[in-house]
């Protein structure tokens, strides 16, 4: 399952696309302070949009990825299947995430690192939920469902991206979840190796 991800994109530019769309967005704590960031890795802080007051509208915090589980365990990802999700929604602003899959070629000791990037926009939204907890106050984790097409060759789960068109009805919680939860079609998540460099790569074939 997901557990980096990439945030290259500036906020001016999320705050732009967001305004595109018809959806209002708040900075209740100030605007974030991010930097451009090619791995963001669990229980780092980075930005969100969770539900604001009424539809189209929403607010843009800085929450930790990932809250301590009853094992002592981090829930960075939360299965979607068979839940409606009436609260708490966030959606989680990314231009790319990483899969991980067995090394490619023997004596090549780390895993082989995949960038999947949306194919029609330069950054995307994850479907996400948050919630507060006792000890590190509030959270948030990705959710996962089925593979796709573009993702089943390379792990039997994935994140949801959601289409643009999905984000408002996401940050709605009375639009029932399965309406708006689904898998993007075929060719929508391009995959890139990472590790090893291509150069690397050709070097040990």
């Amino acid at each position: 399952m997901c557990n980096d991800y990439r945030l290259e994109v500036d906020i001016a530019s999320i705050v732009e696309d967001f305004d595109d769309l018809k959806i209002k967005i708040k900075m209740p704590e100030g605007t974030p302070n991010v930097a451009a960031r090619a791995d963001i890795n669990i229980s780092d802080v980075a930005p969100i949009v969770r539900s604001g007051e009424g539809r189209g509208s929403g607010e843009l915090v800085n929450r930790r990825w990932s809250w301590p589980g009853q094992n002592g365990r981090p829930v960075y990802n939360f299965r979607s299947e068979g839940r409606e999700f009436t609260s708490h929604r966030c959606l989680i602003p990314a231009d790319g995430f990483y899969e991980f899959t067995a090394p490619l070629e023997p004596g090549q000791k780390r895993k082989t690192k995949w960038l999947f990037t949306m194919k029609d926009h330069p950054w995307f939204c994850i479907a996400g939920i948050w919630r507060s907890h006792p000890e590190i106050g509030e959270a948030f984790t990705m959710l996962t469902m089925e593979p796709g097409e573009d993702v089943a060759p390379y792990h039997s789960r994935q994140i949801i991206p959601l289409p643009r068109d999905r984000w408002a009805d996401w940050l709605d919680p009375s639009v029932p979840a399965e309406e708006v939860l689904g898998l993007l079609p075929k060719g929508s998540l391009l995959p890139l190796q990472v590790y090893p460099p291509a150069a690397a790569q050709a070097s040990l074939l």
